[in-house]
């Protein structure tokens, strides 16, 4: 019996040993130091400068779907310029609009060179109500057109009765006119503020070269013009080529303080 107490007491005093050990290690721990309240937020992250608005209109949309699927991986409000009439004119329209792009129709017109021509193209020879019926056609072939620019149509611009006859017809509908202004001797701003209609006019070709550095140079200088100016609009096409590069451009554009904006926010 002696021999059990004996050992339970020698249990007892091993436990509390260890008790006691631990008590000092931790005494001994080094302490957390308690972070006293400054009363000082944190800053925000700076916002990025506004340098200017960039408009980028991509033409020639309609022929096929072939690069519908890199626009959507393009996360801008893009503007689409849409030819009328074509097999996937209205399918582009549809899907561009649900994915943020801004549409309009790409209005086919007269150019001085001996080219081929789209079908009902407006020529200068026509007179007002052909050229109201053509307008009317060609906008019920694409969805969700805010307005209208011309396709080709070097001759066509610098006639002031054939672009008074579109212009008043419209001012009918409430849309604006994207000059791209393929011409020089274009009549189309005077017209257009006489008239009163919303009126725009391209600024920089951006793919003239299927070539993905010369195309980051006319973004360049498209970025200036906008830097100096407030604004700028830029010209593409439905190009593969053109897509990629605009992919790779933005997200950068944007860092710099430059903001890519859908074209009737530049019209005036």
């Amino acid at each position: 019996m002696k021999e059990k107490r004996g050992i339970n007491f020698l249990v007892l005093a091993l436990l509390l040993a260890v008790v006691v050990q631990g008590l000092i290690i931790l005494h001994l721990l080094p302490r957390r130091e308690e972070k006293k309240p400054t009363g000082i937020l944190p800053r925000p992250p700076a916002a990025v400068e506004l340098k200017g608005k960039i408009a980028i209109v991509l033409d020639d949309w309609g022929y096929n779907l072939n690069n519908l699927a890199a626009l959507k991986k393009i996360k801008a409000p893009l503007t689409l310029a849409i030819l009328p009439n074509l097999p996937f004119s209205k399918a582009v329209s549809s899907e561009g609009h649900a994915a943020g792009c801004e549409i309009i129709l790409h209005l086919p017109m007269e150019p001085k060179e001996k080219r081929g021509l789209e079908k009902n193209t407006i020529l200068t020879s026509m007179d007002e109500s052909t050229v109201r019926n053509i307008l009317a056609n060609d906008l019920e072939s694409i969805a969700y057109a805010k307005g209208v620019s011309n396709h080709m149509g070097s001759k066509a611009t610098c006639n002031s009765r054939v672009m008074t006859a579109l212009f008043k017809e419209l001012k009918k509908r409430r849309m604006f006119f994207l000059d791209s202004y393929v011409d020089g001797e274009s009549v189309c701003f005077g017209l257009a503020k006489q008239i009163g209609i919303g009126f725009a006019r391209r600024d920089i070709f951006l793919d003239n070269q299927l070539d993905p550095g010369a195309i980051k140079l006319q973004i360049n200088r498209l970025k200036a013009r906008a830097a100096k100016y407030g604004s700028a609009i830029g010209i593409g096409h439905d190009r593969k080529v053109t897509l990629e590069v605009l992919k790779e451009v933005i997200p950068r554009l944007e860092k710099e303080g430059y903001k890519i904006v859908r074209l009737s926010e530049l019209v005036k």
